[in-house]
Parts: structure tokens; C-alpha cells; sequence
């Protein structure tokens, strides 16, 4: 497979939101099975496209990139491939290995004025942003030209359009509570790494026994963050935008695996 063709996977599997780890044979001494630039791309299932060399070689790579999938941190990895490490070809590779997942994607909730605040910071933070209102003169392109996407919903199946996996960060902050807590309830039930309500401590009881009510366990309750962002004193719609990406970049930082961006990748053949 031709590197056009592998960039092209990659690509793909991005817009499904996959992730994959390219790994790329930057150096080969020796005899090896192949030249320095073969790329391979790995999935999670194991499978690949391309090859750098096949074997045992190949079979080591894969491990190491399901590793560097687990963790999100590139790696590089320096084989000697003679007989004293179970080898016959009696060469050497440095293989860098880099996992390729999708930016976290904030699903924001309601199309008002702080709604439209966090969808500009939260694009300008590293997030992909989709917002959701039931207000078509609110939700689009024009009133939100930050958000990647645009839903008009309705309220009672919020969610039903928008996909959610572990990497998405939900933020609820529609024009009424009865909407508010609709939303939070159907939110509960995806696998949101981040669910959070805005208002006050007041509603947040009210989310509580309505969550109680609806027969929801204590452990779904309790992963409503409310009142959502960090407690800087926050009033005008930015201010409480910042607060809220303020929380969700510590959240994706300390409880999320290490960003690939700051990891440290190091390998030689010395």
C-alpha cells in the first residue's frame, strides 16, 4: 500500500472518529525486510494496511502500537534483528510509532448566549464542537460559526442525531430546566467521558431528585458535574464559557490519557 493510500485511510478513519496508530520505519541498517519510510497503520482490532516488514518484526510493532493507543503517547522502538534477540535477518530498524485519535468532541446543549460563548472557546481550546438546539433562528451556521455541526432537535430525543463516545464532553445549558434535566437523563445513558449542567446549586438539587425520580443510580447521578465549570466568580456568558473549557481542559488532562501533543518520543540507533 502507496503512502497516498494510507493517508487516505487515516483520513477515513478520522471521520468516524477511530482511532489508529501510524507507525513508520525512519531508519534500517543491514539486512532488513524493508526500507526506511514502509508505514503501516494500525487498528485496535489488530488489523493493519501497509506493512514494514511482516513476522515477528510486524507482530512486535503491533503490540507496541496497541500499547501506544492505550496510553495516547507516541513511542519508538529500536530492534536489533539478530539471533541474540530471536531474529535472522541480522539487521537493525527504529520504528516511531504515533497514535492518531480524533480531537475530544464538545456536544454543547442549548444555542444561547452561553451556548454560542463556550462553542468559540471551545473550538479555539482544540475541541470539535456540535451544538444542539430546538430553535432553528439559534442553531446555525450564522448565530454559530464556530461549531463544526448544527442539530435542530427536539428536546425529548435530544441525543438521537449526535454520536457520543468516551471521548465526548457534554454540556447542558438549554433555555429551561425541565429541558435541562431531559437532556442530562438521555446523556447519562452514552459513555460521556464529561456531563455537565449550568446553573445554580438550587438546580442542581432539583437535577438530583429529578435523576432520583426517574430511577436513576447513585453512580449515574453522580456523574453530573453541577454547577458545571471551575469557581472564578464567572457572570457575563464568557466569563462562565471560560469557566466551563477551563474545566473540561482539566478534566481531559487529568483524567484523560496524556495528550499526545506533549509526549515525549525519543529513539536512536547510536
Amino acid at each position: 500500500m502507496g503512502n497516498l493510500a494510507i493517508f487516505e485511510k487515516i483520513l477515513e478513519h478520522a471521520g468516524r472518529r477511530e482511532p489508529v496508530a501510524i507507525c513508520i520505519l525512519v531508519r534500517a541498517e543491514g539486512s532488513v525486510p524493508q526500507k526506511a519510510g514502509a508505514k503501516m497503520l494500525v487498528r485496535t482490532d489488530r488489523t493493519i494496511d501497509g506493512t514494514i516488514g511482516g513476522g515477528r518484526l510486524e507482530a512486535e510493532v503491533i503490540t507496541t502500537a496497541l500499547k501506544a493507543l492505550e496510553g495516547q503517547e507516541c513511542q519508538t522502538l529500536d530492534l536489533r534483528l539478530t539471533e541474540e534477540y530471536g531474529y535472522a535477518c541480522g539487521g537493525r530498524v527504529l520504528v516511531y510509532i504515533e497514535p492518531i485519535v480524533s480531537e475530544p468532541h464538545l456536544v454543547i446543549f442549548g444555542a444561547g448566549h452561553v451556548g454560542r460563548a463556550l462553542s468559540r472557546l471551545g473550538r479555539f481550546a482544540g475541541f470539535q464542537v456540535t451544538v444542539g438546539d430546538d430553535r432553528p433562528e439559534c442553531a446555525n451556521e450564522e448565530c454559530l460559526p464556530d461549531a463544526g455541526r448544527t442539530v435542530i432537535l427536539d428536546w425529548d430525543h435530544a441525543l438521537s442525531d449526535i454520536s457520543v463516545d468516551d471521548n465526548t464532553y457534554i454540556v447542558v445549558a438549554t433555555r429551561g430546566h425541565s429541558h435541562d434535566f431531559q437532556v442530562v437523563a438521555q446523556a447519562l445513558k452514552t459513555p460521556a467521558r464529561y456531563i455537565g449542567l449550568v446553573g445554580s446549586k438550587k438546580k442542581s438539587a432539583m437535577l438530583v431528585r429529578f435523576l432520583e425520580e426517574q430511577g436513576m443510580a447513585q453512580d449515574a447521578v453522580n456523574r453530573v458535574i453541577t454547577p458545571v465549570g471551575l469557581p472564578i466568580g464567572s457572570v457575563t456568558p464568557e466569563e462562565i464559557a471560560v469557566s466551563i473549557v477551563a474545566q473540561l481542559i482539566e478534566h481531559r488532562r487529568v483524567h484523560g490519557p496524556t495528550s499526545v501533543g506533549h509526549s515525549a518520543c525519543s529513539g536512536s540507533l547510536s
